[in-house]
């Protein structure tokens, strides 16, 4: 029984520790928006110029392999080109995060 319970605990601490990772990278990811995306997608990732879409609730996946696609060139936009040559793995992780933890309510027409 005690090994029930160990693993028990374990698994509760490893559930807590993740959850609280995540809310850290999430945090770090709407630092990093509000400084390099807020003006042309939105502080809320709803975007604030007719050429830029929105990002708030796309995946993270996505965000992530767009944000790297801009970084390497295998995606060009002049803006966004710029913007994400200089970001790390871990920031384009962060703003995946933010940007994939907001959600949205659709309304049908």
């Amino acid at each position: 029984m005690k090994d029930v319970e160990m693993k028990n605990v374990f698994v509760w601490g490893l559930v807590l520790a993740m959850s609280s990772s995540v809310a850290d990278e999430v945090a770090a990811g709407r630092a990093k928006a509000d400084v390099a995306c807020a003006l042309c997608h939105g502080p809320q990732g709803i975007a604030s110029l007719p050429s830029a879409p929105n990002l708030a609730g796309q995946s993270a996946i996505y965000v992530r392999e767009q944000l790297q696609n801009y970084r390497n060139g295998k995606r060009h936009n002049e803006v966004m080109s710029l913007i994400a040559k200089p970001l790390t793995d871990l920031e384009i992780a962060q703003l995946a995060a933010w940007y994939s933890a907001i959600k949205l309510t659709v309304e049908i027409p």
